[in-house]
């Protein structure tokens, strides 16, 4: 049994906390939130933020096939944490992940971005392969969409619900969480906090996002809007083809639904910006026209933390690990991507 300590209480540092805690370890977990809980917006981590689709063959769009098969490997994973919480917390698996396909779609206008994304797409045929929908099946299955809309499913897809996951794995996890102690230096065999206050352990896991000790990280602005709409029906993840945007709607309980999301090389936190917010609901609209008539209840700005290639990295030294730079694919890859990092540390 080994001493583990955790600086960063997100995605990759709470799934990190809660495996590590069920297979025996002494496991605890520094963060500068005051609580498991989301913060106010988007000052938390940035998964709070995050749409949480799974969807391994979309990704292709704008990713290399390793993330794609890190997160096909990973819904299995998912399906398994999202049992596992339902059972420790006692609540239905649904309430924190669904496995209902997504879709991809396209305006006709938008004929040529829906190629080239196709295209790429068809590259990893090992991964998955869009179905082309009849229009009255597209139809069928989601009837909110606007009519001459094309469409591709994408089996097997789904998502997460990370304002339930998130608080659920602190919650089902028998590590012991520093909230409100930030942390200053993450060094082989010990975590100092902000205090200047040493905690020393066999191994330190750095996974603070944005402020991890990777070299060359940075921070990329994504802003994402919740949508109340009762009475218009989603029923699965929804992405938009096109030749400015990469535009997602994503069904949440109590009938919300949540549009994102920009990318802008900034590590700018301020509010959404007006262009933003026209944009996404611009897109949101001509995709459901029925939004039109949505209450906008919540914007959010967060950042993804980066490396240049905007691939995921492990970095293992003798009593150090770090996990980080997931950009945008914290939730997609994070299952597998920790299997690989802690199986490299002899902690599987």
């Amino acid at each position: 049994m080994a001493s583990i300590a955790i600086a960063g209480a997100g995605v990759a540092g709470r799934l990190a906390a809660w495996q590590l805690s069920r297979r025996g370890h002494r496991v605890t977990v520094f963060d500068p939130a005051p609580g498991p809980g989301a913060g106010l917006g988007g000052q938390g981590a940035a998964g709070f933020t995050a749409a949480g689709m799974l969807s391994p063959l979309a990704e292709l769009e704008h990713a290399p096939a390793a993330i794609a098969r890190l997160g096909l490997r990973s819904l299995e994973g998912w399906r398994q944490i999202a049992a596992a919480l339902a059972q420790a917390t006692g609540d239905a698996a649904a309430a924190f992940a669904r496995f209902d396909d997504s879709l991809l779609l396209a305006h006709p206008a938008d004929h040529g971005a829906a190629a080239r994304v196709l295209a790429r797409l068809a590259l990893a045929p090992d991964i998955g392969t869009p179905e082309a929908l009849a229009t009255a099946t597209l139809a069928a299955l989601e009837p909110a969409l606007a009519p001459g809309l094309k469409g591709w499913r994408l089996a097997g897809e789904g998502q997460v619900f990370p304002q339930r996951v998130l608080p659920a794995l602190a919650e089902a996890s028998h590590a012991r969480w520093r909230w409100g102690e930030p942390v200053a230096t993450v060094a082989p065999g010990c975590v100092v906090t902000s205090t200047g206050v040493r905690h020393g352990c066999d191994l330190a896991i750095d996974a603070r996002g944005v402020g991890a000790g990777f070299a060359s990280l940075r921070g990329v602005r994504g802003e994402v809007l919740w949508l109340h709409a009762p009475g218009v029906a989603l029923g699965r993840p929804l992405r938009l083809m096109h030749a400015r945007h990469r535009v997602y709607l994503v069904p949440r309980p109590g009938d919300v639904v949540v549009v994102g999301a920009s990318e802008i090389e900034s590590a700018d936190r301020s509010p959404v910006s007006v262009r933003s917010a026209f944009e996404l609901m611009g897109a949101a609209v001509s995709a459901m026209p029925a939004l039109a008539e949505a209450r906008v209840v919540h914007m959010e700005t967060n950042l993804r933390p980066a490396l240049p290639d905007n691939l995921p990295c492990i970095e293992l030294a003798d009593g150090l690990l770090r996990v980080g730079g997931l950009f945008r694919h914290g939730w997609l890859v994070a299952p597998a991507l920790l299997e690989d990092a802690l199986s490299g540390a002899g902690l599987n």
